[in-house]
Parts: C-alpha cells; sequence; structure tokens
C-alpha cells in the first residue's frame, strides 16, 4: 500500500481543546513519543502542562515507591494507547487509557482510570483500572 492509499483509508484523528477526553488522549500521545524519543525536559513540561500540581506531588510520591513512570504506571515504553471516555460526575470526567505493550497477537495491555477535573481539563488521577 502506497503512502497516498494509506492516507485515504486511515481514519481521521481530530480533537477538541474543550473536550477533557481529547486532551488525556493528547496528553498520552505526546508523553508517549516524548519517553520513547528521550526527549530531554519534554515530558516533565507536559506533566506541568496537563497535570494538576497536587496530582504532580502525588505522582512523584508513587514513582519513588515504585521506581516506576506513574503516568504508565511501568517502567518501559507501550507500542501503542488508546483512550476511551468511561464516566463523569461530581465535576470529574474519567477516561479508560489502555496501553499495548508488544505487538502481534502476544501483546499485553494495562488499562489506566484516568480522572480530570471537568472545570480545568487537567488530569487529576491516574491508577490502573
Amino acid at each position: 500500500m502506497t503512502d497516498s492509499q494509506s492516507a485515504v483509508s486511515d481514519p481521521v484523528r481530530g480533537g477538541s481543546p474543550d473536550s477533557a477526553v481529547d486532551r488525556v488522549a493528547d496528553f498520552y500521545g505526546a508523553y508517549i513519543d516524548a519517553v520513547s524519543d528521550g526527549t530531554d525536559d519534554l515530558g516533565e513540561h507536559l506533566r506541568a502542562h496537563y497535570l494538576t500540581e497536587d496530582f504532580r506531588r502525588r505522582l512523584a510520591a508513587w514513582e519513588e515507591a515504585n521506581h516506576a513512570d506513574g503516568v504508565l504506571r511501568a517502567q518501559d515504553v507501550p507500542t501503542a494507547w488508546s483512550v476511551r471516555y468511561h464516566d463523569s460526575g461530581a465535576g470529574h470526567l474519567f477516561t479508560t487509557v489502555t496501553l499495548t505493550w508488544g505487538t502481534g497477537p502476544n501483546a499485553g495491555h494495562t488499562r489506566l482510570a484516568v480522572q480530570s477535573d471537568l472545570s480545568t481539563k487537567l488530569i487529576s488521577d491516574i491508577e490502573g483500572a
């Protein structure tokens, strides 16, 4: 398949800065790219832009205790990710982030429950789903 054929058949990706779900997807896409690329401080800058200050403090404590990346809940970088709306209420929106590890039929998956504050659209918690 040529690049022009692929461009016609591939789904279009879009988003809105007003959508908390889109912002979670934007964050995970950019963050995984930055970590995978080994880009100097980009991951930290993304955290500062997309995560609440309180959550960044709690995340640092989690990372210290678990010796892993708290955003990914792992020591490695996933090969793919997806984000789905889960629920909303009490001023929060909840999404499920699915991280894929490896490729093919033996690929593993991790699901994370991500909470965003509706008023700011900032991520305020990440837990294993």
